[in-house]
């Protein structure tokens, strides 16, 4: 029997996958107590339905990988009052459960690769979940001053190009860091999505919470490691809590935390970034803006969403020239309320729905980003 500190979750994580694409290679031996629960019910959201789902529960069974003699068991004992869980890792010798973890780490990036790996920092620890990608991004979709898309995206080609050959060539450090800012609804969300739709790796969310603490910085930078070369995306970067930046700060600096890993951080609120985050080479090497559309950018935005099936190429250049300071959420929402009109009255009252969504435009601006002077930015430009 082998303890496994570092990467239980994750060999129960491939375990769950197995038992899903993969089931004549596990083995289910036993359940180990009578009168629980030996199947579990849960679903799977798509755009196109909501899939119910039926799948063998890992609690209190054990499987058996008979390739490998491997066995796992996810055993519940009640102590001290409450449930606890213990899991347990049986093999026949050190060389088994060495090749199974290897299977292990493989496997974890195959599937990696069709999902968005989300971790969650929670008080009782790093919380791991799965989303699908269901709606793919193309780079086509992401609308970004050209010269701008064009940099990021060479970044993230290059790093994911040949295993690295790049950086070793020219004696580059093997990561990358860059930080996206700019107000909310201008791409941001978009372009992570089309990155992880567009390259072979996995990708890793990390939502910062209140619970964020060294001990969860930690764990997360342990378990990326072992999905290198791979991209993780910290959004709001900005809420990291006070108490724990110098750790975070720390962690960066290591000199194998950020191997081969692309850090994408994302805030709406630069002013609020921690100067330090920027000002030290190995963190993050660049920041982009993400600016409000131009008028030639809504206008090609406007019309690869198709909004002249209802209006004339007059009234398309009329809407573009009324929805100055609109973000591309909003240039969405107006699409969706013209959408609606010609629906349901077959006609379209142009004026009246730009006005209306100029209006809230300016009762949802936030403080931060109303003057017309630049908010100040904690790093240097």
């Amino acid at each position: 029997m082998y303890a496994d500190d570092e990467s239980s979750n994750e060999i129960f994580d491939v375990l769950e996958e197995d038992l899903n694409e993969y089931p004549d290679q596990v083995t289910l031996i036993t359940h180990i107590y009578d009168g629980l629960e030996t199947f579990t019910i849960s679903s799977d959201h798509t755009d196109e339905a909501l899939e119910l789902i039926v799948k063998p529960r890992l609690l209190n069974a054990v499987y058996y990988y008979p390739k490998y003699k491997v066995a796992l068991a996810r055993v519940p004992i009640f102590q001290n009052h409450m449930d606890n869980v213990h899991d347990l890792i049986l093999a026949q010798d050190n060389e088994s459960i060495v090749t199974f973890l290897e299977y292990v780490i493989k496997r974890k990036r195959e599937y990696h690769r069709n999902f968005i790996t989300v971790f969650t920092d929670t008080e009782d620890g790093v919380e791991h979940s799965k989303e699908k990608i269901t709606t793919l991004v193309n780079r086509e979709q992401v609308f970004l001053e050209e010269k701008l898309k064009k940099e990021i995206y060479r970044s993230i080609d290059q790093f994911f190009n040949e295993d690295g050959y790049f950086f070793k060539k020219y004696n580059i450090p093997y990561k990358r860091g860059i930080l996206l800012y700019g107000k909310p609804g201008n791409g941001k969300t978009t372009l992570v999505k089309s990155i992880a739709s567009s390259i072979d790796a996995p990708v890793v969310y990390w939502q910062i919470t209140e619970h964020t603490s060294s001990y969860t910085i930690k764990e997360v930078f342990s378990s990326i490691a072992k999905l290198t070369p791979m991209v993780l995306v910290i959004e709001d970067i900005d809420s990291m809590p006070i108490e724990v930046r110098s750790v975070f700060l720390n962690t960066l600096d290591g000199s194998t935390s950020k191997e081969k890993v692309f850090l994408i951080g994302t805030t709406n609120y630069p002013e609020k970034i921690d100067p330090a985050l920027i000002n030290r080479s190995g963190r993050f090497d660049r920041a982009y803006e993400l600016k409000l559309p131009a008028e030639d950018m809504r206008y090609h935005y406007l019309v690869m969403k198709q909004l002249d099936q209802f209006i004339g190429v007059e009234e398309l250049q009329k809407v573009v020239a009324k929805t100055v300071g609109f973000s591309f959420a909003q240039l969405n929402e107006l699409y969706t309320s013209v959408a609606l009109q010609w629906h349901y009255e077959n006609e379209v009252d142009l004026d009246s729905i730009c006005e209306e969504l100029q209006s809230a435009n300016k009762k949802n601006k936030r403080a931060a980003w109303e003057s017309d002077v630049d908010a100040k930015v904690g790093f240097d430009y």
